[in-house]
């Protein structure tokens, strides 16, 4: 990419809260990843099933970090089913989704594998695939998106992305 092509993106920090509306989820802090290719998202009680003739996945999200309450339950159409090599160095099979993501007021379609990162500091992480061409990243500021949507501290258990 070119100087005057990267002054023209917008910068964002190593860390920022996100949007995914599709699942109902105002806000979710992300762990920008420059390292990681495709982001990432916590999800348990993945499920996979066919819905007309459609590859489905249910799963939950927590997308409060450090709290088990109130879990958004999430239908998606699958994707695809991904090789992954995590932090922990060990391949695996992860399922995937791709969804809208809210970013500094711009929305764009996102990849997601699913994964349980229970143990992690961050419920998302947001990959070189979704920063590509849109944002550069100053890895020494956070949340150059702004602090958490109000009023979605506590997000009541609800299913959202449920197509008809």
């Amino acid at each position: 990419m070119t100087k005057k092509a990267e002054k023209n993106l917008e910068t964002i920090g190593w860390r920022e809260w996100v949007g995914l509306p599709d699942f109902g989820i105002p806000s979710i802090k992300a762990k920008v990843d420059t390292g990681a290719r495709t982001s990432s998202l916590h999800a348990f009680d993945v499920e996979r099933f066919s819905l007309r003739g459609v590859d489905m996945v249910r799963f939950s999200i927590h997308a409060e970090q450090r709290s088990r309450k109130h879990p958004v339950t999430v239908e998606a159409p699958l994707a695809d089913r991904r090789s992954v090599k995590p932090s922990s160095g060990e391949a695996e099979v992860r399922l995937v989704v791709v969804t809208d993501i809210e970013v500094l007021g711009r929305r764009f379609p996102v990849e997601l594998t699913l994964t349980r990162r229970d143990a992690m500091g961050f419920r998302m992480l947001l990959g070189r695939q979704a920063l590509r061409k849109r944002f550069v990243v100053d890895s020494g500021r956070s949340f150059l998106n702004g602090r958490r949507v109000k009023g979605t501290r506590r997000i009541k258990g609800r299913q959202a992305g449920k197509k008809s």
